[in-house]
């Protein structure tokens, strides 16, 4: 179990990568979870890498998961949004237990035991809006019960416990929420979608109804509204990001041998596509840039709580998420032009066609009309920052 350990974060995140590259044809194929590729991140030890030192894990950066996710997704773009979400949700144990007994020790056991976490904040009734609760958790003396009819639960059967949102009491406000973890045992899942999809279709994101009972100390201290400001706006993002422009990366690489294979045939002649690849290779960069930024900006706010919760922090995530996801699929779609036939036709060197079909989910994962709905209503108050540099 520690030979892994012996390895660098980078090399661990290749093996991973080379196994779900292996199988990512087959997975979109078949529309079925990764088995494989999370197989291997549990014994590689990339589940439990952002849990703190004292408990077991290698506190692992932002940083360091996203270059993971970038690895990932140049492989096998539903294996790499399965990493990405569940190091989204262990940024909430992470930055929010709080010294919690139970929360330490289950952080303890993700770590130890390599467990996968899933998350549940979407709700039939509410859309995609996670920062809005109809079902209330109700706490009767030292236990808790909740069901939810959870529109959206990606790898659901898969995971080994769910971080799942909702009201607070059955008094709260609908924006009052907690979150709370169960694990397997103690819930049930009876599926009403099915997740029959043009893109990620590994993600197995089928939508159920969730009934869980639990001790009570499985409630995260924190509210909600601080866990979805302070981490899981940065880490969604940022990570998902960073998934986004792995497949963009391998997009190009293969725009880029396509291009290469035609100037060898072409005695000393531009190829046709050669021109489009500087195009694209410079979206390519403003994507990282985009990311590499984004990094930056959350590293200097993190330790600062008014900070974490200015509208100038979230504007500014909420730009990473938009131009990442929109940039990619132009980056995609050119690829697609540069190698013609053989990136549009599937089983060649250059096939796109899952790139294109993964990338459009960018633009769906938290809608980028609902971010920019929400943007523009805080640039009505918040003034921009001109600087080049923070």
């Amino acid at each position: 179990m520690n030979a892994p350990l012996a390895l660098t974060l980078s090399e661990r995140a290749s093996l991973v990568a080379k196994v779900a590259g292996q199988f990512a044809d087959d997975v979109d194929r078949q529309g079925r979870f990764p088995q494989e590729a999370i197989d291997t991140m549990r014994a590689q030890r990339l589940l439990g890498i952002q849990i703190p030192l004292d408990l077991g894990g290698e506190a692992a950066s932002f940083a360091q998961i996203a270059e993971i996710c970038t690895t990932l997704g140049q492989a096998c773009a539903s294996s790499a949004m399965i990493f990405a979400m569940h190091h989204i949700k262990c940024s909430s144990l992470v930055e929010h237990a709080e010294g919690n007994p139970w929360q330490t020790a289950f952080m303890k056991r993700v770590a130890s035991e390599q467990l996968l976490l899933a998350s549940a904040t979407t709700e039939g009734g509410i859309g995609g809006n996670l920062r809005n609760s109809i079902c209330a958790i109700e706490v009767d003396g030292e236990n808790c019960r909740l069901e939810k009819d959870a529109t959206v639960i990606s790898y659901a059967q898969y995971a080994d416990a769910i971080l799942i949102t909702s009201r607070a009491h059955k008094d709260a406000a609908p924006s009052d929420q907690v979150m709370t973890v169960f694990v397997k045992g103690q819930y049930t899942l009876e599926k009403t979608q099915d997740w029959d999809t043009l893109g990620m279709r590994g993600t197995r994101s089928d939508g159920f109804i969730f009934k869980g009972e639990a001790p009570a100390c499985q409630i995260l201290p924190k509210p909600f509204a601080e866990i979805a400001a302070h981490s899981m706006l940065a880490a969604s993002h940022i990570l998902w990001s960073g998934v986004w422009y792995g497949i963009a990366v391998d997009a190009v690489v293969r725009a880029q041998s396509f291009v290469r294979a035609a100037a060898r045939k072409s005695a000393g002649q531009m190829p046709p596509g050669a021109l489009r690849l500087a195009e694209v290779a410079n979206l390519l960069q403003l994507v990282r840039s985009n990311v590499v930024a984004a990094l930056s900006a959350y590293e200097e706010a993190k330790l600062d709580g008014d900070k974490l919760s200015s509208f100038g922090f979230s504007v500014t995530m909420n730009n990473v998420k938009i131009a990442s996801s929109e940039t990619i699929i132009d980056i995609i779609n050119q690829a697609m032009l540069i190698c013609g036939i053989m990136g549009y036709k599937n089983g060649t060197p250059y096939s796109l066609g899952r790139h294109l079909r993964d990338a459009h989910s960018a633009r769906l994962m938290i809608s980028n009309d609902r971010i920019l709905g929400n943007t523009s209503t805080m640039l009505l108050v918040h003034k921009l920052d001109t600087r080049l540099l923070g």
